[in-house]
């Protein structure tokens, strides 16, 4: 299969403050990794900078305009107790949303099978019009809404394995049936939404809570007998993932039991339903993590399955 690495410096650039775990080493562990000669055969992309309307495709002017104002000169400017900008941050999360746009138009124009997103910082807990939980711009969703707008497609699917419910995708999407949103969470956890009765306008949501310890096994029993015969039935024609990997054990943000393995496996299954539903179109893009070395681990675990013929 041919991969597509799409990233961008400015998402270096986005600097948190000392001890927050949204840190620029995070992506910068990733690439490391990822830059490494068994990921050779990746098509290497720099990330364009979203334009304002294709942000506005999922948020409104004034969010947005909200967002950019709210940059500072110098120091940190918080957006809620967990999101803050400095100067370089509005760029690093249009590159995020940009990211998303150029892996769709590369997939779709046959230029790669499949695209993996290392940016940062994530997306999926940004609502319509509130930042939260390190995010600026629901990403995949806009990139989604491009498959479906741009592009013409007419369903489309996001699977979010991130270990915290992707509140933001799902207000995003909560009133629009050509896109299904499966997340797995563990709960209780931040944020405190996901509970299995969110199902969307039109039940085109799926949440399936974890109880924390939970392991691999409870993450196959999931897919086998919820998750892939929901997407199955919704027949989409590009498969979007938000790939977190703070389900991770050693992650210190949470209390799930999952091993590169898991993401391998979970991965596997999404390419494979590509592979079957939609010629293989399937995009990913990074979200959490946050133990360095199980990120970088779990980001190779999972790119690999990518890559694979």
């Amino acid at each position: 299969m041919t991969t597509a690495l799409i990233t961008h410096s400015d998402c270096l650039n986005h600097v948190t403050p000392d001890g927050h775990p949204e840190q620029v080493a995070r992506l910068q562990k990733v690439m490391d990794t990822l830059n490494g000669p068994r990921f050779d055969g990746l098509i290497r992309h720099d990330a364009p900078l979203a334009s304002k309307a294709q942000i506005l495709s999922v948020h409104p002017d004034e969010y947005y305009e909200r967002v950019r104002i709210s940059e500072p000169a110098s120091g940190w400017q918080m957006l809620d107790a967990d999101t803050h900008m400095c100067n370089g941050s509005f760029n690093a999360g249009l590159r995020c949303a940009g990211a998303n746009i150029m892996a769709v138009d590369l997939v779709m124009a046959g230029v790669a099978d499949n695209a993996f997103c290392a940016i940062r910082p994530p997306g999926h807990h940004a609502e319509t019009a509130k930042s939260m939980g390190f995010c600026l711009f629901g990403s995949v969703a806009i990139g989604a809404k491009h498959a479906l707008e741009h592009h013409g497609l007419s369903r489309v699917a996001i699977v979010d394995f991130d270990v915290h419910h992707g509140n933001g995708t799902q207000d995003l999407v909560w009133n629009d049936d050509r896109i299904f949103f499966s997340s797995t969470h563990q709960m209780p956890l931040y944020p405190g939404t996901g509970a299995a009765h969110e199902t969307g306008a039109s039940g085109n949501i799926l949440n399936i809570p974890f109880a924390p310890n939970a392991d691999g096994a409870v993450l196959r029993d999931a897919y086998e007998n919820a998750i892939l015969p929901a997407l199955y039935a919704h027949k989409p024609e590009m498969i979007f993932i938000s790939a977190g990997f703070d389900a991770h054990f050693a992650d210190p943000l949470a209390n799930l039991n999952f091993n590169e393995e898991d993401f391998a496996w979970a991965t596997k299954q999404l390419k494979e339903a590509a592979n079957t539903l939609c010629q293989g179109r399937l995009v990913s893009t990074l979200e959490g993590g946050y133990d360095l070395d199980a990120l970088a681990a779990s980001t190779a675990a999972h790119v690999e399955v990518l890559m694979e013929t």
